[in-house]
């Protein structure tokens, strides 16, 4: 894995390096499995039979309509949830708890403190861990300039834009050292233009500190750019109808990459199912 690789900064279109955050868990993980998963909540049924396999430091994306289970799979996999049928295994754990210790959890809205500043929003993981505010402020504060938020560490929530929000939110969900990646739907309320530019920071980054990522997503395209495999999800109850690969290699540059042929071929294929599943 390089690690010299460079993210673009939204302060003033300057580089910063990105280094690897290392995990508390020794290893990253040895991926996900689910098996036979089904979930309801009561008579309703919202996942069926579901198989997954994710190999560790893989990215997979999962789309499919909204209201399919999607955001319901993500809570099984980190343990908020239980289901009704099945197997589910982070790192060969089954037990929720073990799940959850395992699992770092980045939901759609970035939930920063408002009352909070920018580097109390990031440490707030290492806090919830019993390191104290110190520590925890000077951990975080060190990886400000490699996420492109130098200067910004005082700041609140509602002084920084949408793509900085972002990257605290993410910077909060990567420092807890967590093997397991949960995202969803982290750019859903971006911009295009900002959106962009976050898909290809976080494909840097990822590309940097390799991660187990399970990525929800309603773009196709994100998913195909972001991700090693992309499970495509049937309407309710969510089962999966096809899996696809993008083209390799991707390139880094993400207008290169997604106007490239095979990757159009790629997007039309993923779009295809998406309708089949949705029928």
């Amino acid at each position: 894995m390089r690690q010299d690789t460079r993210m673009k900064s939204d302060l003033g279109g300057s580089q910063t390096v990105v280094e690897p955050i290392s995990s508390p868990l020794g290893a990253l993980g040895d991926g996900i499995s689910l098996q036979a998963v089904g979930h309801s909540y009561g008579d309703l049924r919202t996942i069926d039979s579901l198989d997954l396999q994710v190999e560790a430091h893989s990215v997979i994306g999962l789309v499919g309509p909204s209201g399919c289970g999607k955001s319901t799979l993500l809570e099984l996999i980190c343990g908020l949830r239980e289901p009704t049928q099945g197997t589910i295994e982070v790192a060969g754990r089954a037990a929720a708890e073990d799940r959850l210790a395992r699992c770092a959890f980045m939901p759609q809205r970035d939930l920063l403190l408002p009352w909070y500043s920018a580097i109390d929003n990031a440490a707030l993981a290492l806090r919830n861990q019993g390191m104290r505010r110190r520590p925890a402020r000077a951990a975080a504060a060190a990886l400000f300039d490699r996420f492109g938020l130098a200067g910004f560490e005082g700041a609140r929530p509602a002084e920084l834009s949408g793509g900085m929000r972002q990257r605290v939110a993410f910077l909060r969900t990567l420092i807890a050292g967590k093997p397991v990646l949960a995202l969803d739907e982290p750019f859903a309320a971006l911009d295009a233009i900002t959106r962009a530019e976050m898909q290809e920071w976080l494909a840097a980054a990822l590309r940097t500190d390799p991660r187990t990522v399970v990525l929800v997503t309603h773009d196709v395209e994100e998913a195909l750019y972001l991700c090693d495999r992309v499970a495509v999800l049937s309407a309710r109850p969510a089962r999966t109808v096809a899996e696809l690969s993008p083209p390799a290699p991707r390139a880094e540059d993400r207008d290169a990459a997604v106007t490239d042929p095979a990757f159009v071929a790629a997007r039309e294929a993923a779009l295809r199912a998406l309708r089949e599943g949705s029928r």
